[in-house]
């Protein structure tokens, strides 16, 4: 594991040398996102909530927006207002160009900016700490359903605190301090690394989310989303 880690930070500061979206090197895919130049591939969704619901008490907005810690960066910016008390938000992006034939480790390394620390109170739960970063990937399209009256969402993330087969929990939302107050911090998935197999075309789909147990208004910024798809070794 520490080996792996050591390599994706040598990889890491070879994209950030290059100033490039993706590089491969050998067998490994680098993908990194700054969002200095707009969603870079990211598509943005909101899915696990009713369609009786006003979509203006929602709140849901996302854009690529100046980080409010240093207005020098950019980052993408999330929001929703958690009416059902299970809102999941997040972000893909379609990685192309794998063997379809060989399996895939991948390792995620978030910065997310983030207002409130943990064990803040607030409805139904913390506003940091009942909010759960999840990543992962898959061969299939991340996309929310309708099912009835409720759009549901197609992979396995787990429910809140709990992860799934496609996405893990890889933290909380809150801020590390010991009261409200912007920062960016870091999640990654150090100890679980996540398996994909692509589809028959050579393409997985990347995903980063929150699953909110806060029945509140959220606001996060993705500072950086930088992500390592390396073939799993077989023995």
């Amino acid at each position: 594991m520490n080996k792996w880690v050591s390599y994706s930070c040598i990889a890491l500061a070879s994209v950030l040398t290059l100033a490039c979206d993706k590089a491969e090197v050998s067998n490994q895919v680098s993908v990194f996102s700054s969002f200095e130049n707009g969603f870079e591939g990211w598509i943005v969704d909101l899915a696990e909530y009713n369609t009786s619901m006003d979509s203006s008490s929602i709140e849901f907005k996302y854009g690529v927006e100046k980080i409010p810690s240093d207005s020098t960066k950019k980052g993408l910016r999330v929001q929703s207002h958690n009416r059902s008390d299970d809102m999941f938000m997040y972000a893909k992006k379609k990685i192309s160009g794998l063997n379809s034939q060989k399996t895939y480790e991948v390792f995620f390394n978030i910065e997310l900016g983030t207002y409130f620390h943990a064990n803040s109170v607030g409805i139904g739960g913390s506003p940091g700490s009942s909010v759960y970063v999840k990543a992962g990937a898959s061969s299939k399209e991340p996309n929310k359903y309708l099912e009835g009256d409720f759009y549901k969402f197609n992979l396995d993330k787990g429910n809140q605190a709990e992860g799934g087969k496609e996405l893990i929990t890889i933290g909380d939302a809150s801020n590390g301090l010991s009261e409200p107050g912007f920062k960016v911090v870091n999640r990654n998935n150090t100890g679980k690394l996540v398996t994909v197999k692509p589809n028959e075309k050579g393409e997985i789909w990347l995903c980063v989310g929150t699953d909110s147990g806060f029945e509140g208004l959220s606001v996060l910024y993705y500072d950086k989303i930088s992500v390592y798809i390396k073939e799993k070794a077989t023995l």
